[in-house]
């Protein structure tokens, strides 16, 4: 069973500030361990040199016949039993224990009879300076590693803020915000520091530059060519209406035709690329306006009113949309093709071989169409640009029995 982390605990703030805590922790751990350590041994030596002092007094009186000071005897009562067994064996050795309620260092050897010799020295100094040792140590380790992961969030915090700084201009240029930069200060400074974070936002900042520069470059080159070919095709056109009736004059007039909505296409697209449209918005039936879209088509595309519904948008700009969507049907789908209206949201499906993969994956792409499909592959890409222009959302897919569904939705009057 796996657990469902909340989101906050994925973020690279997060992640350092515990890494820091456990390195943190590992290290103070790490040096109490040896400072205690150290301050033991030194402590249990000094006591244990001290007893095996008294003890050897000791053992200089007791062989010479004399009274022992107090603190050491034969046998005393609480001597522990193996140290106890160590001097009756022969050996001397020190032990730490607990005798009359306080810490006792013991030290013991050999005597007569097989007895054993002890001298007892306080411990409980000792034992207190360890204990107030062991308390600072935890202390002091708590304020060092509460610094340090305040220290560390900061610097971390600092460092991630300018990170979804950088992530916001890369999500407002995929927006279409060309003009969207981080414009970091370290960027502009060679003389501080360049850390990775000032690499990736310069880096994004040239990017988006570069890439500006060569969509107003095929922009302008789109609708210099646009505006260009509208001159001789309008003379061209003037002069296919004199040819005299014929076969031949009908097909060069239906390629004049085509080049002339070639152009207007072009001339459209660079429009809504140079983003300079404005909306005349005016509140709309949208029901009527389907059915006045579908008659101008002069197809037999069928219209079904399931909600009907009032839209504030531009009524020419809708046309548009609707109308390149019944148009793409009819040529590239299949009969019937029925256009439904529910609410402020528009589908067309055609009965065809439905939309191409990569149209349904990325949205339409200019001059591009696939088996064979006559066209250049603009009417989609202006109902799609057209419906931003709306503040609608054009969605494409194909339906589960056969056929291509555009989707359109559109924000409902207030």
């Amino acid at each position: 069973m796996r657990l469902a982390l909340p989101r906050w605990a994925g973020t690279l703030a997060v992640k350092a500030a515990a890494f820091i805590t456990v390195m943190c922790c590992a290290l103070a751990a790490l040096l109490g361990v040896l400072v205690h350590v150290s301050v033991t041994n030194q402590t249990v030596g000094q006591a244990r040199g001290l007893a095996l002092s008294r003890l050897t007094d000791a053992t200089r009186a007791y062989e010479a016949g004399d009274r022992l000071l107090p603190g050491a005897g034969v046998n005393p009562e609480g001597l522990p039993a193996a140290l106890r067994t160590l001097a009756v064996s022969g050996e001397r050795g020190t032990m730490v224990s607990t005798h009359r309620g306080r810490p006792t260092m013991w030290a013991a050897g050999p005597a007569a009879g097989r007895r054993a010799l002890a001298v007892e020295v306080d411990y409980s100094q000792q034992s207190r300076t360890i204990a107030g040792l062991d308390q600072s140590i935890l202390w002091s380790s708590g304020l060092a590693i509460g610094a340090t992961v305040l220290v560390g969030a900061f610097a971390v915090t600092r460092v991630t803020r300018r990170l979804h700084g950088t992530a916001r201009v890369a999500r407002r240029i995929t927006a279409g915000d060309l003009d969207a930069r981080v414009n970091d200060p370290r960027t502009k400074d060679p003389t501080r520091p360049q850390d990775e974070v000032a690499a990736v936002a310069a880096a994004l900042d040239s990017m988006a530059s570069s890439l500006q520069g060569k969509l107003l470059s095929e922009q302008r080159f789109t609708a210099d060519v646009a505006h260009e070919l509208r001159t001789p095709l309008t003379g061209l056109h003037a002069a296919a209406e004199l040819l005299p009736p014929g076969r031949p004059t009908e097909l060069v007039r239906d390629r004049v035709a085509a080049l002339r909505t070639l152009t207007e296409d072009l001339l459209e697209i660079s429009r809504l690329d140079a983003g300079r449209e404005r909306l005349e918005v005016d509140t709309e039936e949208l029901g009527a306006l389907a059915g006045r879209v579908v008659r101008a088509s002069g197809t037999d595309t069928e219209v079904r009113i399931v909600r009907d519904a009032l839209v504030e948008t531009d009524r020419r700009r809708l046309e548009r949309v609707l109308g390149n969507l019944v148009a793409n049907g009819h040529k590239h789908g299949g009969a019937p093709v029925v256009l439904t209206v529910d609410g402020p949201v528009v589908t067309v499906r055609d009965h065809g071989g439905g939309y191409p993969e990569y149209l349904v994956a990325h949205g339409p792409q200019r001059f591009r169409t696939e088996g064979g499909a006559k066209g250049h592959g603009l009417g989609l890409t202006i109902a799609l640009g057209q419906a931003e222009v709306l503040g609608a959302r054009l969605t494409f897919a194909n339906a589960a029995d056969g056929g291509a569904v555009a989707t359109l939705t559109l924000p409902a009057a207030g």
